[in-house]
């Protein structure tokens, strides 16, 4: 089976820096995978590089054997959605109208947007949960609330590819499952390719299929949650001692801090 995208040795950076160092990587459709690694490792870098924000130094990205910088955009974001780790609007635009603006991909230019649009719109909301705040202001709104539109207006794309930057990373724990669950239904029930910036290593290890660990740039281990989270991989990367486990609920790994000091 060949990959939905592929990343070949990729390289980039900011300045004259290499943050992202030979780098390759096959996503499959329906692929649920976790980018770990501590900070600096490289991880939003990977994430801009496949959202066509950063341009490589070297090496290719390809969706569907075509490479993404030889796409027009609006084909691209047709395909491709992006939810960045920055949850804040600039303006304060409405709900209904901030998850339209998923459908400009799909519209010409100075075209309005069609009944059609309106109902994909709307059912992004409600697959989102998220219909009971179309009438509302995004500033009004919970980070977890404003965490749901986002999605929604990049559902709103009808993307193939959802790429997240730590979507769960200004939520409690509540709404950090609420998301999560959500994301796991739509790659199963949608069979939404999802490739997704995580830094809770058990919330990577329970919804992921496959992860993705970085360390200084580069993938240090990929596979499969019970083959790269175990204590020698993690205590290499995050020079911290931590205790392996299995999850109770999911048998997959789960990750046990241990305190130097107590």
């Amino acid at each position: 089976m060949k990959p939905l995208l592929r990343i070949d040795n990729l390289s980039a950076g900011y300045y004259s820096e290499d943050i992202i160092k030979g780098v390759s990587l096959d996503v499959f459709a329906r692929d649920f995978i976790g980018i770990i690694g501590p900070n600096g490792s490289g991880k939003t870098t990977l994430l801009r590089l496949c959202s066509k924000i950063l341009h490589p130094r070297k090496g290719r990205i390809y969706f569907d054997d075509q490479d993404i910088f030889s796409m027009d955009l609006k084909e691209f974001c047709r395909k491709v959605a992006f939810v960045s780790q920055d949850i804040s609007t600039n303006f304060s635009f409405g709900v209904r109208e901030l998850v339209l603006m998923g459908r400009i991909p799909h519209l010409k230019r100075l075209q309005f947007e069609t009944k059609n649009d309106i109902e994909i719109a709307e059912k992004a909301l409600f697959l989102t949960g998220s219909q009971s705040l179309k009438d509302k202001m995004i500033d009004e709104l919970s980070a977890g609330e404003r965490q749901r539109v986002l999605i929604a207006r990049a559902l709103a794309q009808e993307p193939v590819l959802l790429l997240l930057d730590e979507p769960t990373s200004h939520l409690d724990i509540g709404h950090q499952i609420q998301v999560m669950d959500l994301l796991k239904r739509l790659n199963r029930d949608s069979n939404l390719t999802i490739v997704m910036v995580l830094h809770d290593l058990n919330l990577a290890s329970a919804y992921c299929n496959r992860i993705c660990l970085l360390d200084n740039g580069s993938v240090f281990k990929e596979g499969k949650p019970e083959e790269v989270l175990t204590y020698k991989n993690i205590e290499s990367v995050y020079k911290t001692i931590v205790l392996i486990n299995d999850n109770p609920v999911t048998k997959r790994p789960n990750v046990v801090l241990v305190p130097k000091e107590l």
